[in-house]
Parts: structure tokens; C-alpha cells; sequence
């Protein structure tokens, strides 16, 4: 059975999204312990790419000052393997295809199983052509995490069928960034999803505040927030962590429900 299902099984889960080598991987690492240490379930790691067209601003910055400060898809390996001496929660690579095509599929997954990567989210990866990665995913025991957008319609059901992992529920057309509101009509796509799979979903794209991941972990399985933590560490750089880990705990008691 897949490890991420674990992020799941304490009720509604908090999933953290950080930029690794963003100002550096010292302090990716700390940022990630922080998160953990304060309720996160999940930690999605992303590899930074000159071009991550799913990305807004905010995250295109972190992607930048990773990419300036020279770090490797080796090095977030060795960081990992660091991180997995005492993390033990579900970890989550989020990519680019071009990013594994480069380094080599078979070697970047064989390497994913060795050091604890437990899934793998590739925004560019049109569904029909997952195939691409899937059978070298099943080889190496990692998850290929689908997205369903709000464009994925009559899509949904056969995405649903077919996850494994997570499926991460993009709140909003466009980019990721934090939003004041969020206005599509989730309850509907959850709804198609629970009909088809009993894997978790959760929803990401756009969620800032403790209502907001409120509102979507009472939709979904889960809230996922990154803009925000990269703003965090965007302020602070290399003090960052006590910070990220001060709004990760206030997120997670957003999205407990209230005591009856």
C-alpha cells in the first residue's frame, strides 16, 4: 500500500510545499523539520526548473534562487537522504518532466525508492501521456500523482479511476499564488472523484489563511500551501524556519474541526 496514505489516516491532512536550494538547501532542511515538528503530514520538495510554467510569481522567484545558488538535482537528493534520518513522514517530489528526461527516468526514480521519495507530481504531464513515467514509477515503488483542474470536466472520473498516491485538486485556473478567494465549485469535482476512488484528495493552489484551509480540508482530505511558506522564507531567508514553522501550526489547527 502506498506510504502517502499515511499523511491521511489522522484526519484531515496539512500538505507543505517548499522550494529546495530556496535561499539553500541548510535551510530547505530546517524549513522542512520546522513544518514537520508543527503538524505537517506531508512535505512536497520542489526541484527547481527554469521554467515551471504552473508556477506564479512567488515560486518562480524560489525557483530562480535555486537555480542562481547552483543547486543540482544530486544535491536535493543528498539533502533528502539527510532529511530521512529522522522525517518520517510521507515526502513528494514536485517537478517538471523535462527536469526527470534530463537526469534519466530510470535513474531518477531507482534514486526516488533509495533515498524515500514516496511520490512524484509532474504539473506539465498531460494525463494521456503519463505513460511515459508510469511503468518506471511502479518498478521503483513511487507514486505518479495526478492533478484534476477545474478544465478536467468529463476527464475527473477516468483521472479519479486511475490515481494513486493523492490526487491534488487544483482550486483555480491560472497559477499557483495566494488568493483572497477561491471561486470554483470544488464540492462538484470532489464529488465526481468520490465516486470513482477511494484515494485522498486534496486541494492546493491559492490557500493562505487558516479559514481557507478550512474550507478546503471540509471539502477534500487535505489543504495544500506553498506561495505562502515561500513568501515566509523569502522574508526571512536562512532565519526562516522557527516562522515556517509558527504558520504551519496555525494552519493545521485551521484545518482540525471543532471539538463537539
Amino acid at each position: 500500500m502506498s506510504k502517502i496514505r499515511e499523511a491521511f489516516e489522522n484526519g484531515k491532512a496539512f500538505i507543505a510545499f517548499v522550494t529546495c536550494g530556496d535561499p539553500d538547501l541548510e535551510t530547505t532542511m530546517s524549513c522542512v523539520r520546522a513544518a514537520v515538528e508543527n503538524g505537517a503530514d506531508l512535505i512536497e520538495l520542489g526541484i527547481p526548473f527554469s521554467d515551471p510554467t504552473a508556477e506564479g510569481p512567488v515560486i518562480q522567484g524560489a525557483n530562480l534562487r535555486a537555480l542562481t545558488g547552483g543547486v543540482t538535482t544530486d544535491d536535493i537528493f543528498g539533502m533528502v537522504r539527510k532529511l530521512r534520518r529522522d522525517v518520517k513522514v510521507p515526502m513528494v517530489f514536485m517537478t517538471y518532466a523535462n527536469v526527470i528526461f534530463s537526469y534519466g527516468a530510470e535513474r531518477f526514480f531507482f534514486t526516488c525508492r533509495e533515498i524515500g521519495i514516496d511520490g512524484v507530481i509532474l504539473p506539465d504531464l498531460p494525463f494521456e501521456e503519463k505513460g511515459e513515467f508510469l511503468d518506471v514509477c511502479h518498478t521503483h515503488g513511487v507514486d505518479l500523482i495526478s492533478l484534476v483542474a477545474p478544465t478536467s470536466e468529463n476527464r475527473i472520473a477516468m483521472i479519479a479511476r486511475e490515481a494513486e498516491g493523492f490526487l491534488y485538486v487544483v482550486s483555480s485556473l491560472g497559477v499557483t499564488g495566494t488568493r483572497s478567494e477561491i471561486k470554483t465549485d470544488l464540492a462538484a469535482i470532489v464529488e465526481v472523484i468520490r465516486q470513482n476512488t477511494d484515494i485522498p484528495c486534496a486541494i492546493g493552489f491559492g490557500i493562505s489563511t487558516p479559514e481557507q484551509a478550512r474550507k478546503m480540508a471540509g471539502l477534500s482530505d487535505g489543504a495544500i500551501v506553498g506561495s505562502a511558506i515561500i513568501k515566509i522564507i523569502e522574508k526571512y531567508g536562512r532565519e526562516a524556519a522557527p516562522h515556517v514553522g509558527a504558520y504551519v501550526r496555525e494552519m493545521k489547527a485551521g484545518i482540525k474541526p471543532p471539538v463537539r
